[in-house]
């Protein structure tokens, strides 16, 4: 055996015989992992000369076919609320308690992967699938699981990913490798004598070959550990513009350990504008504007529940990221009033579930569901009236919206603040009432970039050059100087806004962490 670990970690989880599980993962995939990461680079030079996204030709059939995915897992059919957050122990409890249906543990966007959030989160989701996860505070106050608790999924990091702290032939693994092996070694057996399964969301997909790598990857760990094959249910985030026009063939790849498909909603606008960075003519305005009724997000939903509802899956509306406060109830009535017209909307479009970021929010969106639905899903809801274009999938006019400098302000301050809690161990950061993870920061800096880069206009006629840029980042920095990190966090951001686009903010903030 020739994995190792840079750092020793808990005994629990890095048995030997879970470490060779791991190898094997990392020795029979990465390849082929590493194969996709360059055809996304290619598919991308495509682009920069003038190609459009367009639905496969090869594929053709696929979405023609009469196929359906898996049927629904028994605990999986009511997934009215589904609740997010990180591998972290109390927000574990209070998420399974909080009365969801279903609570997604996060290796990715909502974890800063630290070796000690990234080992520990291990220890917590075993102690959480054997219902003895409990925490006390410094204060001395209890936290333990309730009797009925929501079902578990886990999302493992993206391909693109490294795990720097275990090495095989001296090399970094796959984050998604470890993150998926560790969990299913030491749990699908018990959750399977528990009634319920190893289930995951799988993030940043591109393509249908992607999701046939992780189909490739299930098969494998079921066979190696004697787990009948169609345990693992998974549902793939289409939160990347090149996977909204495979939603079929991904759900085909995947119909044997399919459950459905997610509108995950901040990625998908940040891979926009990673896609179309160069295009002065598909500039976004400010954030905020970018709601989910613009043209180009409303064909992708609309899309992603006839899609699901054809082929028997699931179809989860995006995530409500308000975060409640006690000190200005004004506050919390608007962001309610918002957070349930977005839910009704979803509702009211065919989704059977939608995502919230804080339990104070899960009656909210529970009471919309449950009180349209009366029932677990509508899978019976077919849209056969939508017929979405490629060209529909890429429009993105917002009429009357602009940039502002309050905009760019906004998104200097939130990528700062982000990168700088990511920096402490943080991912899941509250910032200005809402809970911003590594997909809003993204959105944030990629904005940034293909403002300046672009010489974007604010609504005043300024020019959004490099000397706009210093000079509101010197006065959003100055309001937060005191902040641990912020002089690092400014000079990632600024690294991100003013060299070559990176395709992730991670990838460089990650060598930074211990």
């Amino acid at each position: 055996m020739t994995i190792e670990l840079k750092e020793p970690g808990p005994e629990q989880v890095f048995t030997r015989e879970a470490l060779a599980f791991v190898e094997e993962l990392q020795r029979n995939f990465d390849g082929r992992r590493q194969d996709l990461l360059q055809k996304r680079a290619e598919r991308y030079r495509q682009l920069e000369k003038g190609a459009q996204f367009e639905f496969l030709s090869a594929t053709a059939k696929v979405r023609s076919g009469d196929w359906k995915v898996a049927p629904v897992a028994p605990d999986l059919a009511k997934r009215h609320v589904e609740i997010t957050g990180p591998v972290e122990r109390k927000m574990m409890i209070n998420a399974l308690n909080s009365g969801a249906d279903v609570f997604m543990a996060d290796f990715e966007d909502a974890l800063s992967p630290t070796w000690s959030n990234v080992s520990t989160g291990h220890v917590n989701l075993i102690d959480a699938v054997r219902r003895r996860l409990s925490f006390t505070s410094p204060e001395g106050k209890s936290y333990k699981l309730n009797q009925k608790i929501a079902t578990l999924l886990v999302r493992p990091r993206g391909w693109h990913l490294p795990e720097k702290h275990i090495l095989v032939d001296g090399k970094p693994i796959a984050g998604a490798f470890a993150d998926f092996g560790f969990f299913f070694f030491h749990n699908a057996r018990e959750m399977l004598d528990r009634g319920t399964g190893p289930y995951f969301y799988l993030p940043k997909i591109e393509s249908h070959l992607e999701a046939r790598l992780w189909n490739d990857v299930f098969v494998f760990a079921q066979d190696k550990l004697r787990v009948p094959r169609g345990s693992v249910r998974a549902t793939v985030l289409v939160e990347t513009l090149p996977a909204a026009f495979e939603m079929d063939e991904i759900l085909y790849e995947l119909r044997e350990h399919s459950s459905g498909l997610n509108a995950g909603r901040w990625d998908y606008i940040f891979s926009l504008i990673k896609k179309f960075r160069t295009r002065k003519d598909l500039i976004l305005p400010d954030r905020q504007k970018v709601t989910m009724t613009v043209p180009f997000m409303r064909a992708y939903t609309e899309l992603l529940v006839k899609t699901c509802h054809r082929r028997g899956a699931h179809a989860m509306g995006g995530m409500a990221p308000f975060i409640p406060t006690r000190k200005n109830p004004e506050i919390n009535e608007k962001a309610l009033a918002q957070t349930r017209s977005d839910k009704e909307r979803e509702v009211n479009d065919g989704f059977d579930g939608t995502w919230v970021a804080h339990p104070d929010l899960v009656a909210t969106a529970k009471e919309v569901f449950d009180r349209k639905l009366g029932k677990p899903n509508q899978l019976e809801k077919q849209r056969p009236e939508v017929d979405v274009e490629a060209g529909e999938l890429q429009d993105t006019r917002v009429p009357g919206a602009t940039i502002t400098e309050a905009g760019v302000r906004n998104n200097i301050s939130v990528g700062v603040q982000y990168l700088a809690s990511w920096l402490g161990g943080n991912g899941a950061a509250a910032i200005y009432n809402l809970m911003e993870d590594a997909a809003t920061a993204e959105i944030s800096r990629a904005q940034l970039w293909q403002w300046v880069q672009n010489q974007a206009k604010l609504e005043d006629g300024r020019t959004i050059d490099r000397k706009l840029y210093e000079q509101l980042r010197d006065d959003e920095v100055g309001k937060i100087s005191e902040m641990p990190h912020v002089q690092q966090a400014q000079k990632i951001l600024d690294d991100l806004v003013l060299g070559e686009f990176v395709d992730f903010l991670t990838l460089p903030a990650y060598s930074l962490l211990e």
